[in-house]
Parts: structure tokens; C-alpha cells; sequence
């Protein structure tokens, strides 16, 4: 519905984790087996099932996480030909998983360049002043606990659900959370699709309030026909997690600067 591309809040440290974790992200993408082929709509049947293969292995599923085990059958990465014509080969896992590290794991998979870049775009702009706020090493931890937070979360929402739970947004939704206690004035430019990309600047608390309160919608099943693949409630949960932590930090954080230029044709107001 929005999409941020700049806030008005200088940072006094270089984010290195925050640039760290991109560029992880991004690396992993590029080389997730069959990614590129599924991309762009020309994926081979052999390569789709690399893909689906290798998301079993390193996704996070949810009845994996709830229940601590393993199914019987997964995708090998083969195809096969069977009664209903060629498809990919299951059989027994060859590996160990622990469903825990797979949370870890999935917080770096990516289904797409549209799921990749937008998650990278609100790290981004967002996690460069948790960062500056927390410290290297303690916006690590806190990164990490919120991505755990929002898949086990999801977990015991759909403790039966099969599908592979992959993408760093749960973690990213945490950083929201964050900033939306620690930051809640800062003003934020975002582009607003309906009004023809528009560049309007709105405090953070606006911004970040709407995006939340439309997860939360969504989550619920209203406002959309079928969730897709979207896991909304891990966003809710990673959300209100990264709220729950940054909360004690309120009193030390100092305020944002004081805003300049135009809002929306008025000078913009301290108070908001």
C-alpha cells in the first residue's frame, strides 16, 4: 500500500549488521538452486524440484517446529515418472534437521525478487537506527529473536501447516515493532501507489501503524480473498515482539530531529 523510500533520522554509526544482513540475504538468493529459473516463469520441472527440495530441507514448516519431527517423505530434488505423467521424486529424508536451526536458515530464503526487495527495503531504511540505537552485537540478538518469535508464532497458529515458511520479514517486522516505539515522530517518505507514486512525508507512527494494522487485518482473513503465501500472523507476531523489547529502551532514545520543509502544504507540526 506504501512504500518507504527515505526517513529523517541520521544515524551516528555506520550500520554494518544492517548491510551485513542484505547483502546475506541478497547472496543467498542468488545462489537458492532453481530460484533463478522460478523467477522468471521459464523454470524446468528439474528445477523446480531442486527448489522445492532444497526449501524442504532449509525452510521452516510448522508441524515440523510443533511437533519436533520429521515426515516420512520429501522431495529428493529428482523427477520422476509415474501414473500421472513425470514430477518430482519423494522418498525418506537423507539429512538431519533440526526444526530449530531452520528457523535461522529460513530468515535468509527469499521466494522472489518482489519478496527479496521489499523486505530488503524496509531493513534498509528502518534498520539502520535500531542498529545505531542498539549496538552491533545487540541488534543482532534482537534481529534473530524476533524472526524466532514470528515463526514459532506463525507455528502454533498453523501447527499443521506442511508449507515451507522462508523470508526474513518476521525478523523485519521485529525492526518495525522497534522503531515505532523508539521513533514514532520521525518523518518518513514514502510513495504512495494510488495517488500515482506520490512522495508524501508522514511521521513514522502513521506509516508504521498502517502497515501494522493492515497485517493484523490480514492475518484475521479479512481485507483479502485467500492469504496466498503471505504469513501474515508471523509479521503481527514479529511486530509486536520487536514493541515488547525496544519498549524499555524509550527513556535513553534521543528525540528525532526537528522537522523541516512542506507536509502535505502546511509546516509540518512538531506535535505529530
Amino acid at each position: 500500500m506504501v512504500i518507504p523510500v527515505h526517513d529523517v533520522n541520521p544515524v551516528r554509526r555506520t550500520p554494518v549488521v544492517t548491510y551485513a544482513l542484505i547483502a546475506a540475504n541478497v547472496l543467498v538468493f542468488l545462489f537458492t538452486p532453481g530460484i533463478a529459473g522460478s523467477v522468471a516463469g521459464d523454470s524446468s520441472l528439474s528445477q523446480l524440484c531442486h527448489l522445492q527440495a532444497f526449501l524442504d530441507h532449509y525452510a521452516a514448516v510448522p508441524q515440523e517446529l510443533i511437533h519436533h519431527q520429521m515426515p516420512r517423505l520429501v522431495p529428493t530434488g529428482d523427477v520422476g515418472v509415474g501414473a500421472r505423467g513425470a514430477g518430482c521424486v519423494v522418498g525418506p529424508p537423507g539429512y538431519d534437521k533440526s526444526p530449530a536451526l531452520s528457523v535461522f536458515t529460513a530468515m535468509f530464503l527469499h521466494g522472489g525478487w518482489l519478496h527479496l526487495l521489499g523486505n530488503m527495503l524496509f531493513l534498509l531504511i528502518f534498520g539502520n537506527n535500531i542498529e545505531d540505537r542498539l549496538g552491533h552485537i545487540r541488534f543482532t540478538l534482537f534481529y534473530v529473536a524476533c524472526g524466532y518469535a514470528a515463526a514459532y508464532g506463525f507455528a502454533l497458529a498453523n501447527p499443521t501447516s506442511g508449507d515451507p515458511l522462508i523470508g526474513a520479514s518476521g525478523a523485519i517486522a521485529g525492526v518495525l515493532g522497534a522503531y515505532l516505539v523508539l521513533y514514532p515522530r520521525v518523518r518518513v517518505w514514502i510513495l504512495v501507489p494510488f495517488l500515482l507514486f506520490l512522495p508524501v512525508r508522514l511521521p513514522a507512527w502513521i506509516v508504521l501503524g498502517f502497515w501494522f494494522a493492515l497485517q493484523a487485518l490480514y492475518s484475521s482473513g479479512q481485507g483479502v480473498s485467500h492469504a496466498g503465501t503471505v504469513a501474515y500472523m508471523a509479521h503481527v507476531v514479529g511486530f509486536l515482539t520487536g514493541m515488547l523489547l525496544a519498549w524499555p529502551l524509550r527513556p535513553g532514545t534521543p528525540p528525532p530531529p526537528e522537522p523541516r520543509g512542506l507536509l502535505f502544504g502546511r509546516r509540518a507540526r512538531p506535535g505529530w
